[in-house]
């Protein structure tokens, strides 16, 4: 069972399948468009769509918001300081922000970073600095059906290639993502991490953490890796902290709250560079564009994040879909990790080629069939035509996510999520695919348009 009760409810939007027909229409077939109340269970992100405690809604009532030097700000830089011993913490609104600031000091154009896999977000600016990323996964990932438990590793023998080959010299920095986002919400483990840093190291590279979901990859390292199962998961988080040379965090996922983030820095001197732009884009560095209410209610949400009992829940919860996913018919990325299940659409919908997006076409359909919100990662995010809408590159993988919000669905939602499953299953054959007619020119999931291709 969820180790808590629940204190405050709120009603489930309900809609008819003519309904949903409509709303799809109106948004151009795009997910992102739809209306928070035409979704029932809305599975499109983990980010800022958790339920707080009472502990944080109480630790919110007592924010200081004062300009500068809140006692919030402080408790809020205590606490991030004792969990990952960096001494310059930076508030942010959001983990987008913190790597903007970042990459904007750290990075010139040319420049290469490297990472087990770049977010979406993240690769945007490197992008929009005029640099490169490139992306290092591990050859186990490859294999979607395996159960090897740390896919989310960085391949260390292309590592040290490139940190020793002819663009040695363009290489910025390597960023960790932890867990991989971007491979399917698997995680990394500490060997892989040590033996990066230790690349890192010597090569004069500095090493940071996208550790947006930190202590589900510290939950996942104490029960696959040997070595660390004597562990807790707050002692192993504090370890990785303490290989890299700083963080990048969204505290909109593992800090459970509905907006904020930081900037984690041990290095002083970097700090002082990037605080200007902190400054002038995000607001003083004591409060960085967020209330004292929310850096006191992340102050909680990084103490609580790391109770055993709340990520075994929140391990039972993505065990459970995935059984439930599994005796649909429809394949997942195994093993599943704790923040989302991946559907591999690709198998599932093999009459669906790659530019008409299977993915796609599988997220609106669990929509179309019961109100469920879900998000696309194949080749509508990572693939590209040309100006006739033939196919230039493809995704290597057609798969759907969908994430978890912390704290908010019970198990009986996710039975309804496995019936409707079962259900677009069941009709596969049925589900056409769809092409592009309006798309911007970065991050084009989330504002393109498209419409039904039936074939």
């Amino acid at each position: 069972m969820e180790p808590y009760r629940i204190k405050v409810v709120e009603p489930l939007p309900v809609t008819t399948r003519a309904q949903r027909e409509r709303a799809l229409r109106r948004v151009h077939y795009n997910l992102f468009g739809l209306r928070a109340d035409e979704v029932t269970i809305d599975l499109l992100t983990d980010s800022g769509t958790g339920a707080l405690s009472a502990a944080q809604w109480a630790a919110g009532m007592a924010g200081d918001e004062s300009y500068a030097g809140s006692r919030s700000f402080h408790h809020f830089q205590d606490v991030v300081r004792d969990l990952t011993s960096y001494p310059c913490v930076l508030p942010v609104h959001q983990g987008r922000a913190a790597e903007r600031i970042l990459f904007s000091t750290l990075l010139s154009p040319g420049r290469i970073t490297l990472s087990n896999t770049h977010f979406d977000t993240t690769r945007a600016n490197v992008e929009l600095n005029g640099c490169q990323a490139v992306d290092l996964p591990c050859p186990e990932a490859r294999d979607l059906d395996s159960d090897e438990p740390f896919k989310g590793n960085i391949d260390l023998d292309r590592l040290a290639e490139a940190l020793r080959g002819p663009d040695a010299s363009r290489v910025a920095l390597v960023v960790m993502t932890l867990t991989s986002n971007g491979e399917a919400g698997q995680p990394v483990s500490m060997d892989n991490l040590t033996r990066a840093a230790a690349l890192c190291r010597a090569h004069g590279v500095p090493l940071f953490l996208d550790a947006a979901r930190f202590a589900e990859n510290a939950w996942l390292v104490t029960r696959r890796e040997p070595g660390y199962r004597h562990m807790s998961p707050r002692q192993v988080a504090e370890q990785a902290f303490r290989l890299a040379d700083g963080c990048m965090m969204s505290a909109k996922k593992d800090g459970i709250v509905h907006i904020g983030g930081f900037l984690g820095l041990r290095d002083r001197s970097l700090a002082e560079r990037c605080e200007p732009l902190l400054i002038a884009t995000e607001g003083f560095p004591t409060y960085g564009g967020l209330a004292g209410r929310d850096l006191d209610m992340i102050a909680q949400g990084l103490t609580e994040v790391t109770d055993p009992r709340y990520l075994q829940a929140r391990a039972d919860a993505a065990q459970h879909l995935a059984r439930l996913t599994r005796a649909a018919g429809i394949d997942i990325v195994e093993p599943p990790g704790l923040h989302a299940l991946y559907l591999n659409a690709g198998r599932l919908l093999p009459h669906i080629a790659p530019h008409r997006f299977p993915g796609h076409a599988l997220a609106c359909h669990l929509y179309l069939e019961g109100g469920i919100r879900s998000v696309e990662l194949g080749s509508l995010y990572l693939g590209s035509e040309d100006d006739n809408g033939a196919p230039v590159t493809a995704a290597p993988y057609e798969l759907v996510r969908l994430a978890l919000p912390r704290r908010t669905y019970g198990l009986s939602h996710l039975d309804y999520v496995g019936e409707v499953l079962t259900a677009v299953a069941k009709d596969k054959e049925r589900i056409p695919g769809y092409r592009l007619i309006e798309q911007p020119p970065l991050l084009r999931h989330f504002r393109c348009k498209l419409e039904p291709v039936p074939e």
